[in-house]
């Protein structure tokens, strides 16, 4: 009964197995509409350096793939959260993890003292609007050099906009609400499909995954319209003063002959809701959420076009000329197994030596854990690991790289194998 109540009240991630009717707006805004980003091109950043000279790749890449069993540990028993959306580590302290709450809260985290009690470090209550089910503070991301510049990074709803702000936390311990700069916003024409990682790439440049929209379908084909934000991967350089980002110099469209952003990396995405760097193998992985029929899995690269809404996985899903350059998903799977997948990451930890080089994800209504392993020729091997009666609204890595579940009821999981 209490998960059917908050599917019925909260159904952040669930695809549209009905059209719903279209939604409105939200007309009750928190706060005053935030200033439109420029129109005009941003400036391009310095040519990329050279490529280095290969590495020796650090991570271990087994031949293949053998799961254990496996079970799951209340991370923080003294700890509960609010529809918590995403658990994100900061990159320097192998103490400190941070739970971020939808209504706009984030909170820090000793994992060295999981008894102890979450410390607000983050409060955006009165910033982001949650009027609409997938609408609220979405994402956050830390500057890879955090530890030195205190710069934080998030992605949040407020008056029918996206909004991408810089914070900064001087002390480490709180973030000066008064330090917010505003990067870039764009409008979101329904409350749904909000899309809202952000991440930043081994590149340096902060990666940003956006919905097409919301209602259903896609109705103004924003997927495959490269003048609109939505229904891709955007990517920007943040590391400048002067202008709110740079556009790096080696975006796909930036020198297009059509007319098209800038910011954008991929596009034609339904709802990315959460995507993952995988280094070892040096994949940009997302899990497009599907509409009626389809989970799928992408492996993004720079101008890819991942076929929504003319595709839904490999299914063709509207009539048109389909794109000649569709590039499609590396793994689905039908609503009968799941029906609103959740990214992972790919496992690269020490705690479990069997789920090395594999892909964890989850799916937010059946509660289902899989692993998925590709070879050298990303073929794809998928494997269930768990079934589990949580709402799995992300997972998350601590700095040594271990696995945690994020269970929209408001725990925190550890992922364990079994001895």
């Amino acid at each position: 009964m209490k998960k059917l109540m908050i599917l019925l009240l909260a159904l952040i991630l669930t695809a549209c197995t009905i059209d719903p009717e279209e939604e409105p707006v939200p007309t009750d805004p928190v706060m005053e509409k935030p200033v439109e980003t420029p129109s005009e091109t941003p400036p391009v950043s310095e040519e990329p350096a050279e490529e280095k000279p290969q590495e020796e790749n650090p991570f271990i890449l087994p031949d293949e793939f053998s799961p254990a069993r496996y079970r799951v540990e209340d991370t923080f028993p003294s700890a509960s959260f609010q529809e918590p959306l995403a658990l994100v580590s900061d990159g320097f302290s192998d103490e400190r993890i941070y739970v971020v709450e939808r209504e706009g809260m984030v909170y820090l985290l000793n994992l060295k003292k999981p008894d102890s009690e979450k410390t607000p470090f983050l409060n955006l209550t009165k910033l982001v609007d949650t009027s609409g089910q997938e609408m609220g503070l979405l994402g956050l991301a830390f500057h890879p050099d955090y530890e030195e510049n205190g710069f934080l990074f998030v992605n949040y709803t407020r008056r029918g906009e996206t909004v991408i702000s810089r914070f900064n936390s001087s002390d480490r311990e709180t973030v000066d609400l008064a330090s917010e700069k505003m990067l870039l916003t764009y409008s979101q024409p329904y409350s749904n499909h909000n899309g809202g990682t952000l991440l930043f790439g081994p590149d340096g440049y902060l990666y940003i995954s956006s919905g097409d929209g919301g209602s259903s379908g896609d109705p103004n084909d924003e997927a495959q319209n490269l003048t609109s934000y939505l229904g891709k991967i955007l990517r920007i350089d943040v590391d400048t003063e002067d202008q709110p980002y740079l556009i790096p110099a080696d975006n796909p469209l930036l020198h297009s002959e059509e007319e098209a952003r800038p910011e954008i990396y991929a596009y034609g995405l339904r709802n990315p809701w959460k995507f993952s760097f995988d280094e070892g193998q040096d994949l940009l992985v997302a899990a497009d959420v599907g509409q009626g029929e389809i989970e799928e899995i992408d492996l993004i690269v720079s101008g890819g076009n991942y076929g929504w809404n003319r595709f839904e996985g490999t299914r063709p899903y509207k009539d048109g000329a389909p794109p000649i350059d569709h590039i499609p998903p590396v793994y689905e799977y039908p609503h009968s197994e799941g029906r609103s997948i959740t990214g992972g990451f790919t496992y690269y930890g020490d705690a479990m030596e069997s789920l090395q080089g594999a892909y964890i994800y989850g799916d937010f209504i059946s509660g289902t854990i899989w692993a998925l392993w590709l070879d050298p020729n990303n073929q794809a091997e998928n494997h269930t690991l768990l079934d589990t009666d949580f709402m799995i609204s992300s997972f998350g890595l601590d700095n040594q790289g271990e696995l945690y579940i994020v269970d929209f009821q408001g725990r925190i999981y550890t992922l364990k194998e079994e001895e």
